[in-house]
């Protein structure tokens, strides 16, 4: 059962000609094993997860998830191990496949990471199960502690609320120009039954921007009315093509 060396396999290769009585080399021991050891790694994933997303927030239910996640995969690794050999690895892969909405690239990349340790752990190769957790969430604290490939511009939409009246053409340029490092106008649309108008800028501005005197500024100009600044990621409709 148990094989020689740290990384070695603790279930042994089951021959898909063996009938399914006789296929399963799966002891409770080894079985315990396998799944509390996912557990544990799925737990430490889930910390990991929260400390590199203190800043931005995080789901509860998303935390809970990738503690879940990876003894989910080991069992169903295991069932298929000792029971359905001759099933392959894709067909696992399809069995636990994560639907989630849009969002962060890097929730994304946490779910696989959860699988991928969970698979490790159902194959019963916990060894390298182990070592990828650290591996791979060293390199993930590390690069959250220096904020690799971080930048000081934030990718924003603007709402500018004018009256009808009002010939916007340039006359929000020179307060872009000063607040922000980019900026375009993206639609123009009518409000309150016409009887005004919405510019959609997007904006580049720097993390240091002092937004109270950027809104004064345009609010000096466009009557007092609504002035909107949100992040893109809030609000993405806007720069459909």
């Amino acid at each position: 059962m148990f094989k020689n060396g740290f990384f070695g396999n603790v279930i042994e290769t089951v021959d898909p000609s063996v009938t399914t009585q006789n296929a399963s080399s799966v002891t409770a021991g080894s079985f315990m094993l396998c799944i509390i050891v996912s557990i544990i790694l799925g737990f430490l994933i889930s910390l990991i997860y929260i400390i590199t997303h203190k800043k931005e927030g995080y789901s509860q239910s998303y935390v809970l998830t990738m503690i879940m996640l990876p003894s989910v995969v080991a069992l169903i690794l295991l069932l298929i191990n000792t029971t359905y050999g001759a099933l392959s690895l894709a067909g696992a892969f399809a069995l636990v496949r994560f639907r989630s909405i849009p969002g962060d690239p890097r929730d994304i990349t946490y779910i696989f990471y959860s699988m991928a340790t969970g698979v490790a752990c159902g194959l019963g190769y916990i060894g390298f199960a182990i070592a990828f957790f650290i591996i791979l969430g060293a390199v993930n604290l590390v690069l959250n502690y220096f904020n690799f490939g971080g930048c000081r511009l934030n990718h924003m939409t603007l709402k500018i609320a004018i009256p009808e009246n009002l010939d916007y053409q340039g006359v929000f340029d020179p307060i872009l120009k000063k607040y922000t490092s980019y900026y375009k106008l993206r639609r123009v649309k009518t409000t309150n039954f016409g009887t005004l108008f919405e510019l959609i800028y997007s904006v580049d501005v720097y993390d240091d921007l002092n937004q109270k005197a950027f809104l004064d500024e345009i609010r000096a100009l466009n009557g007092n009315l609504t002035v909107t600044l949100v992040y893109f990621k809030y609000d993405d409709k806007v720069y459909e093509n």
